[in-house]
């Protein structure tokens, strides 16, 4: 467990008006310059900020409008190889209590049917000996093809290099700190949202929610490289707001989130109380087993804001519709990456390479939550992305 207790210097004072009263034209007319100054004039940003770099409210209001847009265009592929006819395909499924893994597999499920595939799902239930089994099971159901989902390719690369010698082509999802192929497994693609652009949208939130003041505890776990990645990228930027503090990052398996969140966020009301004022997460899972203990220690529900870097779940987006407690989850196309990986697999089967097709980074919030497939409980992009993938498979 890492705990920090530091408070982030301070700054001079700023006009109110000039920080946080900018319209939403005046985001978008210039959020596409500073979004492109900030992404690709400075690599990493937000991961690895030099000593004296600051975050401002104003860079964080920019960066939040522009996550926050509907209906953006789809920019995935839109030309690939024909359906590969009665393939069968096996998803190891780290835990199917995550959310973000239903949705991923719900969306497999769609697009094999469309491909005319079969697919079964074998869910490790969130353990070693759980995960061992599934891939055993999986094994032994001789897939053509072989999805990872949710479980860190580098832990399992001796499992995946098992399919690999048979032939099975493999990609994931979260599988790894990038999207893309992951070095010293067969992993051919790992389809994700970068992670750390997720992380540094859902601390950027905070900061602009808070004026450049939040109190904040993150939660991540350490297990997977990708959610320590994540941990790592928030803390970053909350570091760079001079204003913002950094109560602490606490370890917490997502698997026990509902054994033991219940006792954590009561520690952490009585350790740092009215200066704990945000919670950044590295998934919605965290805040489904704290709210009821917020509310039992008769913290308003605009009292404490509960901000998440993945993955949009039901119950994350209910909370954020119901204004309780929770006001962001940064929601991956899950539905989306569902049909990418079959797309992905069927690209390998025809001896093409993969589409390396990194989805945009959409953060949900009160405002947008009714758009995109929000009022299912999902972001899902209104870009007919289901018909561009079918055309691609059967022209």
């Amino acid at each position: 467990m890492t705990h920090y207790n530091r408070a982030i210097g301070s700054r001079p004072d700023t006009k109110r008006g000039d920080r946080t009263c900018l319209t939403r034209s005046r985001l978008l007319k210039i959020v596409s310059m500073t979004v492109f100054c900030l992404f690709t004039a400075t690599p990493g940003y937000g991961q690895n900020l030099p000593t004296d770099a600051t975050v401002t409210v104003v860079q964080a209001q920019e960066m939040v409008a522009k996550a926050t847009l509907g209906a953006v265009p789809w920019s995935g592929p839109e030309s690939g190889p024909r359906a590969q006819r009665g393939k069968s395909i096996a998803i190891v499924a780290e835990d199917m209590r995550n959310g973000g893994i239903v949705g991923v597999a719900q969306g497999a499920r769609e697009a094999a049917k469309a491909m005319g595939w079969t697919l079964r799902v074998f869910d490790g239930a969130g353990s070693p000996e759980g995960r061992a089994k599934a891939f055993a099971d999986a094994l032994a159901a001789n897939p053509d093809g072989l999805v990872l989902c949710g479980a860190d390719a580098l832990e399992n690369k001796a499992a995946l290099a098992v399919f690999a010698d048979k032939g099975v082509p493999v990609v994931g999802w979260h599988a790894g700190e990038r999207p893309g192929p992951i070095d010293g497994t067969p992993m051919a693609m790992n389809v994700t949202t970068d992670p750390l652009e997720v992380a540094r949208i859902t601390a950027m939130a905070a900061v602009a929610q808070s004026n450049g003041k939040a109190g904040v505890v993150i939660l991540t776990d350490s297990r997977y490289s990708i959610a320590m990645a994540k941990a790592k990228a928030m803390e970053n930027v909350i570091r760079a707001c001079r204003e913002c503090s950094l109560l602490e990052v606490r370890d917490v398996a997502i698997s026990e989130s509902r054994e033991r969140m219940p006792a954590i966020t009561t520690e952490l009301l009585q350790r740092h109380g009215k200066r704990w004022t945000h919670t950044l997460a590295i998934n919605d899972i965290y805040f489904d087993y704290a709210v009821a203990t917020l509310a039992s220690a008769a913290i308003p529900r605009d009292g404490l804001s509960l901000l998440s870097a993945g993955d949009g779940s039901a119950s994350a987006f209910l909370r954020i519709q119901e204004k309780n407690y929770q006001t962001v989850t940064v929601a991956e196309p899950l539905n989306v990456h569902g049909w990418q990986v079959i797309d992905e697999l069927n690209r390998l089967m025809a001896g093409q390479p993969v589409s390396a097709f990194v989805a945009p980074v959409h953060l949900v919030n009160a405002d947008n939550i009714a758009f995109d497939g929000g009022k299912k409980l999902l972001y899902d992009p209104s870009n007919g992305y289901r018909d561009i993938y079918r055309f691609q498979w059967n022209p």
